[in-house]
C-alpha cells in the first residue's frame, strides 16, 4: 500500500466510529462537525447516496478514496483554469503566441513571437496554432 492510500485509510478509520469498515450518514455528519463544518442530516444522506457505489447505503473505503481523489483532481483542474486565464488574457478562450509572449514578458522572460509560436506548436494537438484549455492541461501534466 502506498503512502497516500495509507493516509486515506487512516482518515477513513477516524471517520468510521463504530469500526465496521463502512461510513454511515450519521458518522459522516458527526466527523464533519468535529472539524468545525456543518452538514445537515439531508446533506449527509445525499453525500452517502452520491458516494455509495454498491448501493448498500454506506460508504466503503474504496468509495471514500475515490471521492478524495476526485476532489483532489477538481482542485487541480481549478488551479490549471486560473493559470490558463492568466496566459489567455485576451478573452479568446485560448493561449495565442501573442498572449504567451505578453505573459512571459510580465514574468521577466523576454522572448520573440516566433519562439512563442514554436513553444505553442509543441503542445498544439489539433494544429490550430493556439492552445485550448485541454491542450494546456496536457502540457501541464
Amino acid at each position: 500500500m502506498d503512502k497516500k492510500s495509507n493516509q486515506y485509510e487512516r482518515v477513513f478509520k477516524h471517520f468510521d466510529e463504530n469500526g465496521d469498515g463502512k461510513l454511515s450518514a450519521s458518522e459522516l455528519r458527526q466527523r464533519v462537525e468535529v472539524i468545525g463544518r456543518e452538514l445537515s442530516a439531508e446533506e449527509a444522506e445525499a453525500l452517502v447516496g452520491y458516494l455509495d457505489a454498491d448501493g448498500d447505503g454506506l460508504v466503503g473505503l474504496d468509495d471514500f478514496v475515490r471521492f478524495l481523489e476526485e476532489e483532489k483532481e477538481e482542485e487541480r483542474v481549478k488551479g490549471l483554469r486560473e493559470a490558463f486565464k492568466m496566459y489567455e488574457m485576451d478573452g479568446s478562450g485560448c493561449i495565442t503566441p501573442k498572449s504567451l509572449k505578453r505573459m512571459l514578458s510580465r514574468l521577466g522572460q523576454s522572448t520573440s513571437l516566433q519562439k512563442c509560436q514554436l513553444m505553442i506548436s509543441s503542445f498544439d494537438l489539433d494544429g490550430d496554432g493556439v492552445l485550448s484549455f485541454e491542450e494546456f492541461r496536457v502540457m501541464m501534466m
